[in-house]
């Protein structure tokens, strides 16, 4: 009974680690830029750097539903997949929109070797101050 109960912990911390594993590695986001706009009452631009390693992704995640988002590629390339939009890689000096109330299904690293950078310019309300929500699958 009790090498049962090792075997079973054993193979639930290696599913475990295996399910981790098979998730890419996370980037970061960093703000650089957050001013209310003088001539918009109630609107902000917010920049944020987003910085992937190699083979990084985000979840499938949402923006408030208030920004409006512009972003240029700095560095490497990005894979990017809007809701209602055809997968598309960008590369240094190329920029995509998302309107408001997108859904971003894909934003990965479009390389396996090299880091990728972007700015990110929202317009969004000013008391708005979660950027990303992770779309529940």
């Amino acid at each position: 009974m009790v090498t049962r109960l090792l075997m079973a912990a054993v193979f639930a911390a290696l599913s475990i680690s295996a399910a981790s594993a098979a998730e890419p590695p996370a980037g970061k986001v960093t703000v650089v830029f957050d001013r209310p706009i003088p001539n918009i009452p109630g609107k902000s631009m917010r920049g944020v750097v987003v910085e992937y390693g190699p083979g990084a992704a985000s979840p499938a995640h949402t923006h408030p539903k208030t920004a409006f988002i512009y972003a240029t590629v700095l560095e490497g390339s990005f894979r990017i997949k809007v809701k209602g939009e055809p997968e598309k890689i960008y590369n240094v000096g190329e920029n995509f929109v998302e309107e408001p109330g997108s859904v971003h299904l894909v934003s990965a690293n479009a390389s396996d070797t090299q880091p990728a950078r972007l700015l990110a310019v929202f317009v969004l309300d000013t008391e708005e101050k979660v950027l990303v929500t992770p779309i529940k699958q």
